[in-house]
């Protein structure tokens, strides 16, 4: 979903950057608040940053200019919020674009806005969507970062297609075509991705429940 540097015209650059400043600046500020009243998840949230980072990483060819992956940014935002995986994945995208070239620095706002901004979202809503309607913890997950990572590529495709509309269909032509082609990849991946979020946060409510007790995820509360 890596959007490579210098594959975006400047102005979508610019304009992607102005549109995800605004959410990295409030997720800033959220996570100051969840360190302060929950000081002992501390090392919870860097693990949230670090399991995003390491599944964001491996990534298989794709789409030219972009690639296929997880994201890992469903787990942070079902156990932090939306606002606070914001601020993670940028980090997130910014060291993988700095020491992998993976990304890059001009399309890192596209990135971030399509990563760290509406995959998020989207996981934090179904996840209490599907909790409001009497899903169990586990299906409130699965849902949260399987289509969580989708959206992220809906978004993705969006973006491409806004800077490379077909000179036939145009920009709808141009979407159904990169989103086509991600979903050969992607619909499998996001399955395994929110399988693999479910065996992670039932561990965590096995073997590490004192620090995860009072996280709104698991008391039923909102952010």
């Amino acid at each position: 979903m890596h959007i490579m540097e210098g594959f975006l015209p400047a102005e979508h650059c610019l304009g992607w950057a102005a549109a995800s400043a605004p959410f990295v600046v409030y997720g800033g500020w959220r996570l100051t608040r969840v360190i302060e009243q929950h000081p002992e998840a501390k090392l919870l949230v860097a693990a949230s940053g670090a399991y995003c980072f390491v599944l964001s990483a491996l990534k298989i060819p794709s789409v030219t200019g972009s690639c296929s992956h997880p994201t890992g940014t469903g787990l942070g935002a079902v156990l932090f919020g939306p606002s606070v995986m914001t601020v993670l994945g940028s980090i997130v995208l910014l060291f993988q674009a700095l020491l992998l070239a993976h990304g890059g620095l001009t399309t890192l706002g596209a990135n971030i806005f399509s990563m760290a901004i509406v995959g998020p979202f989207v996981a934090y809503g179904l996840f209490h969507l599907v909790r409001a309607l009497g899903g169990s913890l586990a299906w409130g997950v699965f849902f949260a970062a399987a289509l969580g990572d989708l959206a992220t590529y809906v978004t993705t495709s969006a973006q491409l297609a806004l800077a490379f509309p077909d000179p036939a269909s145009g920009l709808a032509g141009s979407f159904i075509k990169f989103a086509s082609i991600f979903a050969f990849t992607q619909v499998p991946l996001a399955v395994i991705e929110g399988l693999l979020t479910v065996v992670v946060v039932n561990m965590l409510q096995s073997y590490g429940r004192a620090d995860v007790q009072g996280l709104a995820a698991f008391t039923g509360k909102t952010h």
